[in-house]
């Protein structure tokens, strides 16, 4: 699309994060510098909007403390670092990919360790790489979103969802669990006309957010015990007769065991257990009966629990006997995965590789014995922060030879690592990204040259490719002559081209495209499951030791030792541990963790005291502020990293495994969300 006007060369972007919006961008370039960013009004979802994140990309691109070359670090962790060329640094870790090969007559030392910090297609290059050097030890699955992603595999069969734009449809909106007035901005449009088209919102969350300030309603559950208050609505709409019997009789199979389960069920004990009163939850259910179509938004943070599979199950089948799938306005969205139907070749392992849990990676390590771990590759990963058990993951890391960190920034991760290689951002490397939210397709144009000896993800693999071969033949099959827009010609299909109604990849350069999937989900009632229809009884879930209908699994609660939980929700102008340390954002970066008056009263904590967090694990010290918008059982800090602090929220977390997640990525998803706590004044 590279065109001019205003004396400026003006080029076009996704943002890659891992984010619901997947922002559309213009970048804006003049005298060969970016000078400044706004959102793309050809991005049907975005709208030419950008949210505060993504408004510094230019302080992000041009930050002084952007790695601007290979590093290597003199003694891990020591901080003393000496400049390394691109040849130097292929050298170092190319001798010892050989070494290693040699002593252990295996590549299965060599480990990768890589998830979400790029969504951009050819970043799987990283995998590619790998992959071509025969088999190795990958991470593998997904700290995110697994538990919700097989639930609705096991219920539905796939995981679609509908255009965003079809909230403005809905008679009731119920965000469960999800904050979108921070973590999703761009859907709140829609959400505001469908209050203006007289649509009611619901908010169930433990806190109160800023969504639930713009919410009609808001109910504030027991954390993880959202199976409790779904399957109580359940049946108390089924007792009252107020189900779709047409939707329940040609749609779905199961219902005569569910609904015999639902007779059984104690609705004062769900009751008890999600923290609600009667009245509410009879309110809820008449609400859902009498508002028209009910659009519901399944957050990732309600599965972030022991019981999360299970719970979204639940919500699933409140939906289905009440014919909300399929309708206009309706549905349960939690992420759809329609527009990811690229090629996907870098990802084609060789037979032999062997997989971590990327949740349980500390403990992985620890166990691969024959042969051990010896070199560690990180990319588009901050796992020093965001990884749980950081105690046992740095003695582990300790024990290995070389660890290789390709980064933009001097993260805690790289701070670890002996090998640093500088990245480019998205304005400076071509890559096409699709969403798991919305159906919007975007390609990122080259804007810039790479800053100083910054490379992208796949001109280090070419690079470190042609460097092995040139020390031993045949050791990387990666291709290394191959241009970016020769990997996209080669990721692209004619299902992707017919999906997006464009000839080439290259067309996206006049627009992002919305792919040519229903607007409403599931509209057909035609269902991805073996039987064809939504599922309230699976086989499959049975099939792998799993309930075969929503049954309610209790979640687990604090005890009189570690009497609250500790809520590690996402930052408001933060993602997972990016941006916190951009410039602009750096007020907003201050570890703070919200405690309720009560509580604080109670231990004599005022704001601005510094406290101690503790558990079994180990402590952090934080400095408290007081909020109504917290329950009493409940502290909550928002995670992040911030430059200059060493506190990792995690090492308080034992890395519970949720109960769901293997078929959709591999290993269970990691309950995030159950991890209890004391704390005292410092």
């Amino acid at each position: 699309m590279i065109y001019t006007h205003d004396g400026y060369q003006i080029t076009r972007h996704v943002c890659p994060r891992n984010c619901y919006d997947t922002c559309g961008i213009l970048a804006y370039v003049r005298k060969g510098l970016l000078e400044k960013v706004t959102g793309d009004p050809e991005h049907g979802y975005t709208s030419g909007k950008l949210c505060s994140k993504g408004q510094t990309y230019v302080r992000r691109v041009y930050s002084p403390e952007r790695i601007r070359y290979p590093m290597r670090q003199i003694g891990r962790g020591s901080g003393q670092w000496e400049r390394l060329t691109w040849e130097q640094a292929m050298a170092i870790i190319c001798e010892k990919i050989l070494d290693i090969k040699d002593r252990y007559h295996s590549t299965l030392p060599l480990c990768l360790n890589k998830y979400s910090g790029n969504f951009g297609i050819l970043h799987n290059a990283v995998e590619g790489m790998f992959n071509s050097l025969g088999p190795t030890t990958q991470a593998r699955g997904s700290p995110c979103w697994s538990a919700g992603l097989d639930a609705q595999l096991y219920d539905l069969g796939r995981n679609v969802n509908s255009d965003p734009q079809e909230m403005e449809k809905a008679g009731l909106i119920i965000l469960w669990g999800v904050n979108p007035a921070w973590t999703a901005i761009h859907s709140l449009p829609y959400i505001y006309r469908a209050q203006d088209h007289g649509a009611k919102v619901i908010v169930i969350d433990p806190i109160y957010t800023q969504t639930a300030r713009k919410a009609n309603c808001f109910v504030q559950i027991n954390p993880g015990e959202d199976g409790a208050l779904a399957l109580a609505i359940a049946k108390k709409l089924f007792e009252s007769g107020r189900i779709d019997q047409n939707f329940i009789d040609c749609h779905t199979v199961g219902w005569q065991q569910f609904r015999e389960y639902l007779v059984e069920l104690d609705i004062d004990y769900l009751a008890g257990q999600c923290g609600q009163r009667l009245e509410t939850i009879k309110e809820l259910a008449s609400m859902m009966a009498s508002s028209g179509p009910v659009y519901i938004w399944a957050g990732f943070g309600m599965q972030r629990h022991i019981n999360g599979g299970q719970s979204l199950r639940a919500i699933d089948a409140l939906a289905a006997m009440t014919g909300n799938i399929g309708v206009a306005g309706g549905g349960v969205q939690y992420a759809h995965q329609m527009t990811w139907g690229f090629n996907y070749h870098f990802l084609n392992s060789p037979s032999g590789a062997r997989y971590i849990n990327i949740n349980e990676f500390a403990q992985g390590l620890k166990r691969l014995n024959d042969p051990p771990v010896k070199l560690l590759w990180v990319s588009c990963r901050n796992l020093v922060t965001q990884d749980v058990s950081g105690s046992i993951l740095t003695k582990e890391l300790d024990k290995l030879e070389l660890i290789v960190t390709v980064e933009q920034f001097l993260t805690p991760t790289a701070r670890y690592s002996d090998i640093v290689l500088p990245a480019t951002t998205q304005f400076e490397e071509l890559d096409v990204v699709p969403s798991y939210w919305h159906h919007w397709i975007g390609l990122n144009e080259q804007a810039i040259p790479p800053l100083f000896d910054a490379k992208s993800d796949l001109e280090i693999a070419q690079l470190l490719a042609k460097t092995l071969n040139q020390y031993r033949e045949g050791s990387s099959s990666f291709p290394v002559d191959k241009s970016h827009a020769d990997f996209l010609d080669d990721e692209f299909n004619d299902r992707m081209y017919a999906l997006l109604g464009i000839n080439h990849w290259s067309d996206l350069a006049a627009g992002p495209r919305r792919a040519a999937v229903p607007r409403t989900a599931w509209e057909d009632k035609c269902f991805a499951t073996n039987s064809g229809k939504f599922e309230f009884f699976s086989i499959k879930a049975r099939e792998n030791n799993l309930a075969a209908l929503p049954e309610y699994k209790a979640g687990i609660a604090p005890s009189s030792k570690y009497p609250y939980w500790l809520i590690t929700s996402h930052a408001q102008q933060g993602l997972n541990s990016q941006f916190l340390n951009i410039e602009t954002l750096l007020k907003y970066s201050e570890q703070i963790v919200f405690i309720n008056p009560q509580t604080a009263a109670m231990k004599g904590v005022v704001t601005g005291k510094q406290i101690r967090v503790y558990n079994s694990l180990g402590a952090i010290t934080l400095k408290a502020c007081i909020s109504h918008d917290t329950p009493p059982d409940i502290l909550v800090c928002h995670q992040g990293w911030r430059p200059g602090e060493e506190m990792r929220l995690n090492d308080l977390n034992a890395g519970l495994p949720s109960d769901m997640g293997d078929i959709s990525t591999g290993s269970k998803g990691v309950a995030f969300y159950d991890v209890f706590v004391d704390f005292e004044i410092v």
